[in-house]
């Protein structure tokens, strides 16, 4: 028994499905999953004393690789001064004055502890802040394990088969309206029907936890034209995408200004983080200046702080972004061009260092799309790269990750890798 199993077995009788997040136990892959003991650069070494490169990413905050010596010092010289204070530190300040200098629409932001505490606490502002009750969202979308939000939910929710929670009333989810992402029909139709009630619409404006899917032209911004009509409040959950496709995240790239956004993973550096922000009307809702109650003991962490700002210096200071995106199309094109050998339908969003493959002779352009690809075609060129030193996300509805750390060796030697696994299909 190898040493990734042998943890396995230990940690499957005390933690449920033996992980700690769903989509890590390989269910929707087969096989068991390799424990990891470091990780460096581009690179995870596991149990087993193999390295593999690495196109997770800790799904998604780590831009600038693994372990980067610049964040490993910020966090070693914040941890000699203590790791909780329970009072407000000079680094959450800092945090937000950074996050307003590179967030277009974000005039005052609220530090929590993870994506899903900052989409939770956007949905409570919004309802507090208009009175109403509704909300919608798109098929697919995965904004944490939110009650009212996890309806048709992307990401672990989806890979394991169950879309829908248990555990999860009713009358909540008739809260909660549930659209086609790309659809700006059906958009017109529920607020038509319901717009006087729906305090806020809350999206990935480019989706990530089914895959990539990226938005049709003018679709976002119908969606902004449509909320500032009806006085609902548009969210932007930008938790993976904020600073990764672009400095402001899609917002600056679409040149669209949210209401609230949901951000977290870059902003701390690999250390569990989570942030909301916006407008100053609606952020000044929030207690102790307003009725809406949000709260956290470690929000603003002072070494969740210093990690992000040490990540968001480097990408002030380094500008990688086209250099992350040359990555990407270089990715994209080894995909393209193993699947043209092959002879097989395969869609290949990709956008900055953020890409995503599906086997499907359609393009892929929201849910239904998405889950009508061939994800047993997507299970075994996982096993075939894995064999083979890459590790890609392990389902057919996540989106892999590139970092500067890849930029050379690696990128080249997973785009060989890529390439033959599609081919040997």
């Amino acid at each position: 028994m190898s040493s990734s199993e042998s943890l396995f077995t230990r940690a499957r009788r005390l933690i449920p499905g033996g992980v700690n997040s769903p989509v890590r136990a390989f269910r929707s892959v087969g096989g068991a999953p390799f424990f990891t003991v470091r990780a460096e650069g581009a690179t995870l070494e596991t149990a087993d004393g193999r390295e593999l490169i690495d196109f997770v990413c800790t799904w998604g905050p780590a831009i600038h690789g693994h372990n980067h010596p610049a964040i490993r010092e910020a966090v070693r010289d914040a941890l000699d001064r203590g790791t909780s204070f329970g009072t407000p530190n000079p680094l959450e300040v800092e945090m937000a004055e950074t996050i307003v200098a590179m967030v277009p629409s974000i005039e005052k932001v609220r530090m929590c502890n993870s994506g899903t505490e900052a989409t939770m606490s956007c949905i409570r502002l919004a309802r507090g802040f208009t009175g109403r009750d509704k909300i919608v969202k798109f098929s697919g979308c995965y904004h944490g394990h939110v009650d009212s939000l996890l309806i048709k939910a992307g990401s672990g929710a989806l890979t394991l088969g169950h879309p829908d929670s248990a555990g999860i009333p009713a009358s909540f989810a008739q809260e909660t309206i549930v659209l086609p992402f790309n659809d700006p029909d059906a958009l017109d139709a529920a607020f038509a029907e319901f717009g006087e009630r729906i305090a806020g619409l809350i999206l990935e404006p480019y989706p990530a936890n089914v895959g990539l899917i990226l938005p049709k032209p003018g679709f976002l911004q119908h969606v902004r034209e449509v909320c500032s009509r009806h006085g609902a409040v548009l969210i932007f959950d930008e938790v993976m995408t904020g600073f990764r496709v672009a400095p402001g995240g899609v917002q600056e790239r679409e040149n669209i200004r949210p209401d609230l956004t949901a951000l977290g993973k870059i902003i701390g550096g690999g250390l569990p983080v989570g942030a909301f922000g916006g407008r100053a009307e609606i952020m000044d809702r929030l207690a102790p200046l307003g009725p809406v109650y949000q709260a956290g003991t470690l929000s603003g962490n002072p070494l969740a702080m210093a990690a992000g700002l040490a990540a968001l210096k480097l990408l002030r200071e380094l500008d990688p972004y086209a250099r992350l995106d040359a990555m990407g199309r270089k990715i994209k094109a080894a995909l393209d061009e193993g699947a043209m050998l092959r002879g097989i339908p395969l869609q290949t969003p990709q956008v900055g260092s953020m890409f995503s493959f599906y086997f499907s002779e359609a393009p892929v352009v929201d849910y239904a799309t998405a889950t009508a690809s061939d994800s047993t075609r997507f299970k075994d060129v996982f096993h075939t790269c894995l064999q083979d030193g890459v590790y890609l996300p392990p389902s057919a509805f996540e989106a892999c990750f590139i970092s500067t750390a890849h930029e050379g060796a690696a990128i080249d030697r997973a785009c060989e890798v890529l390439s033959k696994a599609i081919r040997l299909l």
